[in-house]
C-alpha cells in the first residue's frame, strides 16, 4: 500500500481480522457464535455488547482468557488477575501511575525523544518506528523503575522480545508450542530466564527509599498490611515493561505515519508547539494545552488501538441480545470494530484531530464503552494516562525538532498483542534542530 491519503484524509490503513468482524456485525447482528459449548467462542460486536461486558465483569474470568500471556508478564500480573487478587494488586500499583505522578516522568519522556532525534542528519532515512519503540522502552523504564534499571532496557527489549513473540500468535498456536516445546518456546523460555534475572537482582538492591515504582512495589502494603511477593513485584514490572513499550511504540508508529501522510497534518502540530513553547522544551502542563497534538494521540488510538480485540472467559451462564452464552465459552468484542462505528464516529475513516477539541463542532465526548483503546471497567489500563502523556511529549519533540518526509512504501499493520506498522516505518530526515 503506498504511503499516502488521499485529500479527504480518509485513513488508508486496513487490518483484516478487524475488517471481518466488522463485516459480521454488519451482517449477522450483535452475537455471532462459533464452536461448540464451552470451547467455542462468542463474538459480541457494537456498543450495547461492550456496555453489557463492562456491567457484568463479575461474571468473566481475565485468568483464564489470557493464559497466552503468562509465559510473558506471569501469573500474578494484573492483566491475569481476577476479582480480590486483582483488585489488591492494582491498588498497589496505581500511585506510580495517577496523573499527579506521571507528570514528574514528563523530563525523562523528552529526554529520551532528543536522544533519538539527537542522532538524526539531514538526507539519512530512519525507520522512525523501530527507534522510538526502543526509546519509548527505556523512558518507561527509566520513568518506572528508576535509572540504574533503565541500564537494561536494550538487554530487557532484546531478551523480552522471544516472549512478546508468542502472545503475537493465535493462543492456540501458542499452547500447541508449549504442549511440544518447540524451538521458539524454548528460545522464549531461555529469554524469560535472562529477564528474570535482571528483574530479580533490581528487586534485591532497590532501597525503599528510593522515588520510583520498583521502591513503591517492594515497599508497599495493602490495607491488611500484606506486602507483594517478590513474585508479585517481578510480575508487575515485566508486564509493565512489555506492555508499556509494545502497546505505546506501536500507536507512535502509527501517529508519526498520520503526521507526515495526513495533508497539513505536521504543519498543524508543529506550529501549536512552537506558539505554545516556543524554543523550550516542554512540561506536564505544557501538553495538556496541547489540543491538536492531543487530538492526533486520541484519533490515532481511535483508528489503530492497540489492542483489535480483547476477550473475557464466561464463568455464569449469560444472556445477551436474547442469546444464551453458557459458563466456560470465551467472549471477544472488539475496540476495532467499536471505533469504527458512524453512529459514535461521524465520516469514521477520516482521521480528524478536531474531533477530539472541545472548541470544535466536530467535539462529541465518547462514553466509556464507545472509546476503547485501553479497555474499559474495573480492568482498564491502569497506565493509559502514562502512554497518552509519553505520545504527547515524544511528538511534540519530533515536531518541533525535525522535518521529516514519508518515501514510497508499503504501509500495513499486523499483530495481536499490539497493532502496528508490519515492515515498520521509513521516514527520511530533511532537518533536524
Amino acid at each position: 500500500m503506498p504511503a499516502t491519503l488521499t485529500t479527504d484524509a480518509r485513513w488508508p490503513v486496513r487490518y483484516a481480522p478487524g475488517e471481518l468482524l466488522a463485516g459480521l456485525l454488519r451482517r449477522r447482528g450483535a452475537v455471532v457464535d462459533a464452536g461448540l459449548g464451552q470451547h467455542g467462542y462468542s463474538y459480541l460486536l457494537g456498543l450495547q455488547a461492550n456496555r453489557f461486558i463492562f456491567a457484568n465483569s463479575d461474571h468473566f474470568s481475565w485468568r483464564e482468557a489470557f493464559q497466552a500471556l503468562v509465559p510473558v508478564d506471569g501469573p500474578t500480573a494484573l492483566i491475569v488477575s481476577d476479582g480480590a487478587d486483582h483488585s489488591r494488586r492494582r491498588a498497589l500499583v496505581q500511585p506510580g501511575l495517577r496523573p499527579r505522578q506521571v507528570r514528574h516522568y514528563t523530563p525523562t519522556m523528552v529526554a529520551n525523544a532528543d536522544a533519538v532525534i539527537d542522532r538524526w542528519r539531514p538526507g539519512e532515512t530512519v525507520d522512525a518506528y523501530g527507534q522510538f519503540r526502543a526509546a519509548i522502552r527505556r523512558s518507561a523504564i527509566e520513568s518506572l523503575f528508576g535509572p540504574r534499571m533503565a541500564r537494561h532496557a536494550d538487554i530487557l527489549g532484546e531478551a523480552l522480545q522471544p516472549l512478546i513473540d508468542l502472545t503475537d500468535q493465535l493462543p492456540q498456536r501458542s499452547a500447541w508450542q508449549r504442549r511440544l516445546g518447540t524451538p521458539a518456546w524454548r528460545r522464549a523460555m531461555a529469554a524469560r530466564g535472562r529477564v528474570d534475572e535482571i528483574v530479580y537482582a533490581e528487586i534485591a538492591a532497590v532501597d525503599p527509599a528510593e522515588n520510583h515504582l520498583l521502591a513503591r512495589l517492594v515497599a508497599a502494603r495493602g490495607p491488611d498490611g500484606a506486602a507483594l511477593s517478590v513474585d508479585e513485584v517481578r510480575d508487575q514490572v515485566v508486564s509493565l515493561i512489555a506492555a508499556g513499550y509494545e502497546t505505546t511504540s506501536a500507536a507512535m508508529g502509527w501517529a508519526v505515519y498520520a503526521l507526515l501522510a495526513v495533508p497539513d497534518a505536521w504543519e498543524s502540530a508543529r506550529a501549536e508547539v512552537h506558539d505554545a513553547l516556543g524554543d523550550r522544551t516542554p512540561t506536564a502542563a505544557d501538553l495538556a494545552e496541547l489540543t491538536y497534538l492531543n487530538g492526533v494521540v486520541l484519533e490515532t488510538l481511535r483508528l489503530c488501538p492497540p489492542a483489535v480485540v480483547s476477550a473475557r472467559k464466561v464463568i455464569d451462564d449469560l444472556e445477551f441480545d436474547g442469546r444464551r452464552i453458557p459458563a466456560g465459552r470465551t467472549v471477544i468484542f472488539s475496540p476495532y470494530v467499536t471505533h469504527r462505528l458512524a453512529e459514535v464516529w461521524p465520516e469514521p475513516l477520516r482521521f480528524l484531530p478536531q474531533r477530539w477539541d472541545p472548541g470544535s463542532p466536530l467535539y462529541a465526548k465518547p462514553a466509556p464503552h464507545e472509546f476503547l483503546p485501553f479497555g474499559g471497567g474495573s480492568h482498564r489500563c491502569v497506565g493509559a494516562g502514562f502512554a497518552t502523556t509519553e505520545l504527547t511529549a515524544m511528538l511534540a519533540r519530533l515536531v518541533a525538532r525535525t522535518s521529516l518526509a514519508l518515501p514510497a512504501q508499503r504501509i500495513s499493520a499486523r499483530g495481536y498483542a499490539a497493532l502496528r506498522p508490519a515492515h515498520g516505518l521509513r521516514a527520511v530526515v530533511t532537518a533536524v534542530s
